[in-house]
């Protein structure tokens, strides 16, 4: 039961990553913002899949995440789009990021 919800919040950041890699193609950003998009897409999947044998590795996620939401506006951008598809992915790779791999249960006595 613990794995299984470590696994799902994981498999919801690669599938985030996935997306963070699509959308640097889908419409228009500044090289700066498309580059940073993209690379923070493959990060996110390789720590989503590596926290996966390695629940402490999500934490990695949680500082991608706080990147991401920064860099919305520390970068230079050409659409609104960008700006808002990165702070929304990033909120939710933020809060799937805190999700723990196991749900502490209270010893009944």
């Amino acid at each position: 039961m613990a794995r299984a919800g470590n696994l799902m919040a994981r498999i919801v950041n690669v599938v985030l990553g996935f997306w963070l890699l699509i959308s640097a193609v889908l419409w228009p950003h500044s090289d700066a913002q498309r580059t940073n998009t993209w690379v923070l897409g493959l990060l996110c999947i390789v720590f989503a899949i590596t926290a996966m044998l390695a629940p402490a590795v999500r934490y990695l996620n949680t500082v991608l995440a706080v990147w991401l939401f920064i860099s919305c506006w520390a970068l230079p951008t050409v659409s609104l789009g960008t700006i808002w598809n990165n702070a929304l992915v990033a909120i939710a790779i933020f809060v799937v990021s805190l999700i723990p791999g196991h749900i502490p249960t209270r010893a009944s006595g």
